[in-house]
């Protein structure tokens, strides 16, 4: 538990900039457009030497009851639920609007702490906003900048009352156990084609509505981070939005979000590759797959939809075989059948994502892998290398975890045939039972002690 700080306000006026100031980083897309942000997302703020969490949300605007408009302001009304202060943001520059005004008396009425931004104060060019602001008769007023860094000292002594209060009355609390590779929270990042189920999975996963869904692909555009607990650990659930083939991504827009789900699969752990069963395994679903195995990821292929598939036990069948045999530097992915309208099998993805984690993570002894390696060679012999004399496989070793990553020494590496690279590879993932795990497995020729010395 934390200290909790929402960003509300109509589109356009500048909430994702300041999320992106007080947390650091560029997370928040931003951009010219209106209702560019449609989920809400959190982050680690901090101004000076105060921390706390903050979130960000979609512009406040009226809409019809089904337009997707109206979901988000939901999602911002949840938001503003869930936290302990709400910050509306107002536009110095265009001065106080009836938008505002009506949004104002709205946040009143639903949260009793409340500051009011008013951003793009740079210089004197806010000044008119900021002299109309005071209509709306909030207590606290602070103007700022957030593109330009300006007022933070002012917002620091707005927000540190309403924080000295909550530490008083709850203060932190840290639950959860560190997992077994030493992280604080294991990050799963769910990824995949647009209109796949992703939000949906989360959703029915975190029980509530928590991101923004619909019959409309690329309904999500940043990637959303959400703390959460299975089995005892701590896990950090990203969703991201839909990869498209590269040739198709035309709008700036979107082009920044396939790049936020790039940038989120860099950091997860493991990586829940969702696809739709009615379209399985299509050129960009393995496009996104070897992605993964680039980046060197753990993965669980979650099969969504499956209750729209009429000959399950057959196209299952059908299914394991074409992962293996089209995605041979994950072989073994775990594939797991799931629903996440209805809810089936949603629970097994995370035990497949944790167990994933664990075989990420692993490390085995030297004098275990030798052994191993002994045994491999002795069932199926290296060839002859170009002097016509058999290749030797000297020994092995663990350099690395996350993913695992061997060296063997050979004598004549460069002679080793990647056939046999392959059987080693695959031997060692069978043996010590490492599925849906890229290897790294480099063979490497030892130096001569006694030769001669450049």
């Amino acid at each position: 538990m934390s200290f909790t700080v929402c960003i509300i306000g109509r589109p356009n006026v500048g909430k994702s900039t300041l999320f992106n100031r007080l947390t650091g980083k560029k997370h928040a897309l931003v951009d010219d457009r209106p209702g560019v942000t449609r989920d809400r997302r959190e982050g680690v703020a901090r101004i000076a030497d105060m921390e706390f969490k903050v979130i960000d949300t979609a512009g406040l605007e009226e809409a019809e009851k089904d337009a997707i408009e109206s979901r988000m302001m939901e999602q911002t009304l949840l938001a503003a639920e869930d936290s302990d202060l709400c910050m509306i943001v107002i536009d110095g520059r265009a001065g106080l609007t009836p938008e505002d005004s009506f949004f104002a008396n709205w946040i009143r009425k639903k949260h009793q702490s409340v500051i009011l931004i008013v951003n793009k104060c740079e210089g004197s060019q806010g000044d008119y906003g900021l002299n109309e602001s005071y209509k709306l008769g909030f207590r606290d007023i602070v103007p700022i900048s957030a593109e330009h860094n300006e007022g933070m000292a002012d917002l620091y002594d707005a927000i540190a009352p309403y924080k000295a209060q909550y530490d008083y009355e709850v203060g932190d609390l840290e639950v959860g156990e560190e997992a077994e590779g030493g992280d604080k929270f294991i990050q799963v990042a769910i990824v995949g084609r647009p209109n796949t189920g992703k939000s949906t999975y989360l959703n029915r996963l975190y029980g509530e509505n928590r991101l923004l869904t619909g019959p409309e692909a690329g309904i999500t555009r940043d990637s959303i981070s959400i703390d959460w607990q299975f089995e005892g650990k701590n896990i950090r659930l990203i969703d991201t939005a839909g990869i498209r083939k590269k040739a198709n991504v035309q709008q700036k827009l979107e082009k920044l979000s396939v790049a936020d789900s790039l940038r989120a699969l860099r950091y997860a752990h493991v990586a829940v590759l969702m696809i739709d069963s009615s379209m399985p395994f299509e050129k960009q679903d393995l496009s996104i797959a070897e992605t993964i195995a680039n980046e060197g990821r753990a993965v669980v292929i979650a099969l969504n939809k499956w209750d729209l598939v009429k000959d399950k036990k057959e196209v299952l069948k059908e299914l394991k075989y074409r992962a293996d045999e089209l995605l041979p530097q994950i072989k073994g992915v775990p594939l797991i059948t799931i629903s996440a309208l209805n809810g089936e099998n949603i629970e097994k993805v995370m035990k497949s994502a944790l167990q994933a984690y664990n075989v990420w993570n692993k490390r085995i002894t030297t004098s275990k892998l030798n052994d191993w390696l002994r045994d491999a060679e002795g069932r199926h012999l290296p060839p002859l290398g170009k002097n016509k004399r058999r290749i030797r496989l000297k020994y092995a070793t663990q350099g690395n975890t996350r993913p695992p990553t061997f060296t063997v020494f050979v004598n004549r590496p460069e002679d080793l045939p990647a056939s046999y690279r392959k059987y080693i590879e695959n031997a060692l993932r069978e043996d010590f039972s490492m599925p849906g795990v890229p290897l790294r497995v480099m063979f490497r020729k030892n130096e001569n002690p006694y030769g001669k010395k450049k």
